[in-house]
């Protein structure tokens, strides 16, 4: 990139994009938010930060544009759609592609836009909204060398770790792949165990305390319980988001010839807590498939005054 201040864009203003639009915008580093819906369009303006009205509005304005759709075919849309990023970004560009995808994917992603001069950077991001908001999530990143240079600094607006996993994109995607394997077996263990001390007649909060200090304990189990605890489950990650998220990571392992028996169990708990009416709730709904089999009452939010 030239010398002069390198500016970012955010597609996809959701937890994470607007988190990492805002963490860019307090480091200093001038960026562009689009997203369909005004809530967090605004917010991204309040905080000093600019919106596009259009992807070629975006796309004039920008040297790394990062993509923090939710689907692969958000993601082909938003580079390859009518008026889409790959007709309007200049040569030299930066494309950070952080949507969890089949890891095939990003490999033909990088073909299409080095024909038009562009660069690709395989960046699945984890880490949930408060890491994001605080500029702390990692970033699972592969690409050629060139276009992190072109990207420069950038990336390290947006997270407080960025893994450089090699030349070859679709890497990130597969070690993405991996990490929501854990993170969606995790989040349906967490639940699962709760609703086996809660039908033993354990105090949940007491429970809760626990396992947080023993060996039991895991990352999604601290951060996911509270949510049933407080009776909220209102979606930060949903239900149908690990639908997907597993999906993928099942359809590879088919390719692969490779058994994945935990997160094939796991699948078919959140297929099952979304086809009982809660595929757009927190993915510790979970534990709603669980109560209604077991007949179980579980924590209800405090009351409004």
């Amino acid at each position: 990139m030239s010398e002069k201040t390198a500016v970012l864009g955010v597609v996809g203003l959701g937890s994470m994009g607007l988190g990492a639009a805002l963490s860019a915008v307090r480091r200093g580093v001038p960026t562009w938010g689009l997203d369909t819906r005004p809530e967090p369009v605004a917010a991204l303006v309040q905080a000093g930060g600019h919106a596009a009205g259009s992807l070629a509005e975006l796309a004039a304005h920008c040297d790394v544009v990062q993509v923090l759709v939710v689907t692969a075919a958000q993601t082909e849309q938003v580079l390859f759609g009518e008026g889409g990023l790959a007709e309007h970004l200049r040569r030299g560009a930066v494309l950070v592609c952080s949507a969890t995808v089949d890891p095939t994917l990003p490999p033909r992603w990088e073909a299409r836009l080095a024909e038009r001069g562009l660069w690709l950077i395989d960046g699945p991001v984890s880490g949930g909204p408060k890491k994001a908001a605080a500029g702390e999530m990692t970033m699972m990143a592969a690409g050629r060398d060139e276009a992190f240079a072109a990207a420069g600094t950038l990336l390290d607006a947006v997270a407080g770790k960025v893994y450089r996993l090699g030349e070859r994109v679709g890497v990130g995607s597969t070690v993405k792949m991996v990490n929501q394997h854990l993170a969606g077996v995790h989040i349906a263990a967490a639940c699962e165990a709760m609703a086996l001390g809660l039908r033993a007649g354990a105090d949940p909060r007491a429970l809760y305390e626990v396992i947080c200090n023993s060996a039991g304990s895991s990352w999604m189990f601290q951060n996911r319980v509270p949510h049933i605890l407080d009776g909220d489950y209102t979606p930060l990650s949903a239900v149908n988001i690990f639908i997907k998220d597993l999906g993928i990571v099942l359809d590879a392992a088919r390719a692969l010839a490779f058994p994945l028996p935990l997160a094939a169990t796991a699948h078919q708990l959140y297929l099952a807590t979304a086809a009982a009416g809660h595929g757009a709730e927190d993915d510790s709904a979970v534990i709603k498939f669980y109560a209604a089999l077991a007949g179980l009452e579980l924590p209800a939010a405090p009351a409004k005054p």
